[in-house]
């Protein structure tokens, strides 16, 4: 591989003097079509067109070379490529050996039986756990024979007594009349002071229909008109 790398690094240096050689080449034909366009035609314009051409020949003839230079650079660089990447997967490969005995051996020091057995172990320990903050979160002096009577009544005197003293801090101003009881006032009829039921018979509507002139409108009152 040194040897290849050695070969490319000598292609490269003899495609930078081709280069050099060409930019010489065509700064003379840049110098030859100046000439050419000041040159009226004849002899002396031919002269140095053929010189332009020989120019021309050896510039085509160096950029193939260059160009030949190049192809087994590439070609170079494609093998070099290729060989990283069998080197690549040759480590790639002798590192999953190593791990593949690595766990083998791991393996052989660890049993499923083994990992079982130690969450049967953790689960009996959270199981002990629970059982220990039961115990000691439990009240002591409290009856436990209080059953939803008892509950019930209790609350039914807690809201009787909240009643009670609601109501003595009631100033007497602000608390609702009561109406006055007329039973217990003398021992009376309580329907004493209610007004009389009317007697009689209702008056009937009277059905006399007013009289009217002939455009329809009532006549007007002739008594006590001065005439």
């Amino acid at each position: 591989m040194k040897r290849m790398f050695g070969v490319k690094k000598e292609i490269n240096k003899r495609g930078d003097v081709l280069d050099e050689k060409i930019r010489k080449l065509e700064a003379e034909l840049v110098k030859y079509r100046d000439q050419i366009k000041r040159t009226r035609p004849g002899p002396p314009q031919e002269a140095i067109k053929a010189r332009a051409m020989r120019v021309l020949k050896q510039k085509k003839m160096l950029e193939g070379q260059r160009d030949n230079l190049y192809n087994q650079t590439f070609n170079l660089e494609q093998v070099s490529f290729a060989h990283s990447g069998l080197k690549d997967a040759q480590q790639t490969m002798a590192a999953m050996k190593t791990a593949n005995k690595e766990l083998k051996q791991t393996y052989k020091t660890m049993k499923i039986e083994d990992v079982e057995s130690l969450q049967d172990d953790m689960m009996d320990l959270m199981d002990y756990s629970t059982e220990i903050q039961d115990a000691m979160g439990r009240s002591y002096g409290v009856p436990d024979d209080i059953d939803e009577g008892d509950l019930m009544g209790e609350l039914d005197a807690l809201e009787m007594d909240m009643g009670e003293e609601a109501g003595e801090s009631v100033p007497s101003y602000l608390a609702p009349e009561r109406e006055p009881d007329a039973l217990s006032e003398g021992g009376g009829d309580p329907f004493a002071s209610l007004p009389a039921a009317p007697t009689g018979r209702p008056a009937q509507p009277t059905t006399e229909r007013p009289q009217v002139d002939e455009f329809g409108f009532p006549n007007a009152p002739t008594e006590g008109v001065r005439t």
